[in-house]
């Protein structure tokens, strides 16, 4: 059985259950969920996601260590991804903007993302141009609530998404959406279905990239390249710089259909 950690790379546990169960019906995999110490509650900031980049490194090194055979870093960010890539060397890592748009861009000539705010959009566009795809991009649209909002009140994240989706479809011409930010989760089926298009929910994706590139390691050996920009560090100022640290909370169970 695949064996996956789940990273909220957040200062609280407040969405570590609640994900834990969404992502119980979307995997067969072992889907460990992990958070971090006291700290920001959401990444918004820049300064917020420099704050818990150390220690989400450190978490990283752990699962590695322990055996996992991927790590999902849960934000659309993508924060410390590449470091990540970097430190690693069995451990598959991902994060749920690549891995959206990467599967929305084969289902689709455009895709629109819908976002929280638009303190989103400037560094969530630069994802798009990093990953290639800037030529696929039909629009942000904002949902105006914020991170930690989401899940407290479903039936209106739920009616947002539902309107700016539709006017993403029938406004912006998008083929696909995707839904900006882990915490939307629990809403795309439904959507989906309405609308008769694709609509990508950032943390399934994040999750079937993660089994798709383990796949492709142990069938094809096919994994990330030290050639240039993955190259990894000294494995002697890692071990001092970025030593392996357990998570500060962890759920551990057995996921399936």
């Amino acid at each position: 059985m695949t064996k996956i950690l789940w990273i909220n790379p957040l200062g609280t546990q407040e969405f570590d259950a609640p994900i834990s169960e969404a992502l119980a019906h979307e995997s067969d995999a072992q889907i460990d969920i992990a958070s971090l110490s006291p700290g920001p509650v959401n990444l918004d900031p820049n300064s917020s996601a420099t704050v818990m980049g150390h220690e989400t490194l450190r978490v990283i090194r752990w699962a590695e260590q322990e055996g996992y055979d991927a790590a999902v870093i849960s934000c659309f960010y993508d924060p410390y991804l590449r470091a990540a890539r970097e430190i690693t060397n069995r451990l598959v890592v991902v994060a749920p903007a690549e891995s959206s748009l990467r599967i929305a861009s084969t289902l689709g000539d455009s895709y629109s993302i819908l976002v929280g705010s638009r303190k989103n959009i400037p560094e969530m566009h630069e994802n798009v141009v990093r990953y290639g795809h800037e030529n696929k991009l039909a629009s942000f649209r904002t949902l105006d609530i914020s991170v930690n909002d989401y899940q407290s009140n479903l039936n209106f994240t739920t009616k947002r998404i539902r309107e700016e989706a539709r006017a993403a479809v029938e406004q912006d011409r998008a083929d696909v959406v995707v839904l900006g930010c882990t915490a939307q989760f629990g809403v795309y089926r439904e959507i989906q279905q309405e609308l008769e298009v694709p609509v990508i929910d950032s943390a399934v994706a994040a999750l079937l990239y993660a089994e798709m590139l383990v796949s492709a390691r142990d069938r094809h050996s096919w994994s990330v390249s030290e050639a240039s920009g993955y190259r990894a560090p000294d494995r002697a100022d890692l071990d001092r710089w970025i030593p392996a640290q357990k998570p500060a909370h962890l759920i551990t169970r057995k996921t399936g259909n």
